[in-house]
């Protein structure tokens, strides 16, 4: 079993700042990558950012600038720190935890990509 608590959404307004973080727990041997993605009313689920065990990054190009996307690998947590916000940035968040499981051999096997509930994120103008 895998949980994931993601914290940190909200309303605030055009131009405001939150911070979501997420935190997996659980039957990890280890993470590869966390990261979030997002899904607007009416559109599909789209990749917003993610960050590996080693640091690499990926942004969506409409959000390259404004968001941060940042990991703690002690705390398996990472954090998305979203700035100049947008109404177009309007959606639920999804944390995603990409990672090993022991496996019934005793070895670490990769694990499904796991998905946290979503946390709303509203902005308004």
């Amino acid at each position: 079993q895998v949980q994931l608590v993601e914290s940190g959404g909200g309303s605030v307004q055009v131009g405001g700042s939150l911070r979501l973080s997420c935190i997996a727990s659980g039957s990890i041997f280890s993470i590869n990558a966390m990261g979030w993605y997002r899904q607007a009313p009416g559109k599909q689920r789209e990749l917003v950012a993610d960050i590996t065990s080693g640091g690499d990054m990926y942004y969506a190009d409409s959000v390259k600038g404004r968001f941060t996307i940042s990991g703690d690998n002690a705390k398996n947590t990472v954090y998305l720190q979203m700035n100049s916000l947008a109404v177009e940035d309007t959606g639920v968040y999804f944390c995603t935890v990409d990672y090993w499981k022991l496996g019934a051999h005793g070895g670490p096997m990769p694990a499904d990509v796991y998905w946290g509930q979503g946390t709303q994120v509203t902005v308004s103008s």
